[in-house]
Formats: C-alpha cells, sequence, structure tokens
C-alpha cells in the first residue's frame, strides 16, 4: 500500500475518532431542558377574581412575563396591586419593579422605595437587597448608606450573594459601618462560594492588610455561616 494512501486513511480514521468524541461530549454534557409548567391561566383568574392574593400575584408575573397570556405591563400592575394591597410580599416587590421600570404605571421611584420597603419588613430578599441599592442610590428615598447596610445585612444573612459581596465592601471600607476586615472576609468568602467574581478580587486585596489570625477568623466565621430564613 502507498505511504500517501496509508496516511489519507489514518486521517479519515483520526478525524472520525475526533468527532464521536465531540458527539459524545454534547450528548453527555448538554442540559435537557426543563419541561415549562402548564399554567391553567382560566383557573388563575376564576381564583384572583374571587379575591385569592396568591392567584391575584400570579396572574400578574404571568402577565408580566407574557406567558401563556399576550404580555400586558398595565394588567400585570393592577394584579400585583391587588394581592399587594392584601399583605402579599411577592406581589408588593413586583409592583415595586414596575414602579421602577415605569412599566404599566408611570416611573416613580419613591413608589417602587415604598412598595419595596413593605415586602423588604416581611423578610423578602430580593426586596431587602433592592431597598439597600435605592438607599445607596438616592433613587426614591434620601442617600443613607447606614440604612443601605442595614437592608443588605437582612439579605446577606438569608444567603443573598450580591448583599454578602456589597456588605464587605462596607466593612473592608469602613463605609456606613465599622470597618472590620475579619467581617468583610467572611462576607467576601460566602460571596465568592456563591460564584462573585468580584467578592474573589475584594477578598485577594483585602488579605494582604490582614494577620492570619484575622484570616482565619474570617474563615471561620464563614465555614460556619447558616443563612436566616425568618424576616427582620
Amino acid at each position: 500500500m502507498k505511504p500517501l494512501r496509508i496516511l489519507v486513511i489514518l486521517f479519515v480514521c483520526l478525524l472520525g475518532f475526533v468527532v464521536a468524541i465531540i458527539i459524545g461530549k454534547r450528548l453527555g454534557t448538554e442540559p435537557v431542558p426543563e419541561a415549562r409548567e402548564v399554567v391553567n391561566v382560566a383557573e388563575v383568574r376564576s381564583q384572583a377574581e374571587n379575591g385569592n392574593a396568591e392567584a391575584q400575584w400570579k396572574l400578574g408575573t404571568l402577565l408580566t412575563k407574557g406567558q401563556d397570556v399576550e404580555q400586558d405591563y398595565a394588567e400585570a400592575a393592577k394584579w400585583h396591586r391587588k394581592a399587594a394591597e392584601q399583605g402579599h410580599a411577592a406581589a408588593q416587590r413586583s409592583l415595586a419593579e414596575l414602579y421602577e421600570a415605569g412599566q404599566g404605571v408611570p416611573l416613580d421611584p419613591a413608589e417602587s422605595a415604598r412598595w419595596f420597603r413593605q415586602a423588604a419588613e416581611q423578610g423578602d430578599v430580593v426586596a431587602q437587597y433592592s431597598l439597600a441599592v435605592l438607599y445607596v442610590m438616592g433613587k426614591g428615598v434620601e442617600r443613607d448608606i447606614p440604612e443601605a447596610v442595614k437592608w443588605y445585612r437582612h439579605a446577606a444573612e438569608q444567603g443573598d450573594a450580591l448583599a454578602q459581596y456589597n456588605l464587605g465592601v462596607r466593612h473592608s471600607k469602613g463605609d456606613g459601618v465599622a470597618k472590620d476586615p475579619v467581617a468583610a472576609y467572611q462576607w467576601f468568602s460566602l460571596a465568592v462560594a456563591q460564584e462573585i467574581d468580584d467578592a474573589v478580587r475584594a477578598r485577594e486585596s483585602l488579605v494582604r492588610e490582614m494577620t492570619s489570625e484575622q484570616i482565619a477568623e474570617g474563615r471561620r466565621r464563614a465555614e460556619a455561616f447558616v443563612p436566616k430564613k425568618s424576616a427582620p
């Protein structure tokens, strides 16, 4: 057999081997699409019209996303408001987000902050983080870093990664809270565990100014951390 022909055969075999590996990897690693929940919109609407706050919030969410219904922000705001006025925390947060974006309601930072606060006071972790950001920015509320730190802490203690990172930043700088590198290391480490890239860089910078004892204590606190589930 001629050398050129042998090389061609070897190349074809190698190419087939590589293709087989690629296909095998794709079959083994590509996520299987999750089955989308089938929602009985008529039933949800019926329950919402009968005053069920959970159904009102769910209908508002479907309308916001355009899931199984035509997207309609104004109608979504109507149902979120009905649930929010009954004290439904997730609906209060959803209504706040609509006011923040000006979707279906006028753009109104103050009204957004008002509803975020009501949800945050009930322990809604997303609302707690959002309210903290508003206090940092002075958007819809007067700028107040200590108040922002308070809400970052509530969210961080429930396990919110971005709140943990931001609380670490405040402790590392002594901004709105006492400067505490050990506490900063703890919160950065918890955020790192949830793959917040900025927390990795922040912790690396922080350790240059810490003693080995401080680092050990910060690590111990992070390892002992257990998220809270209760409202503030």
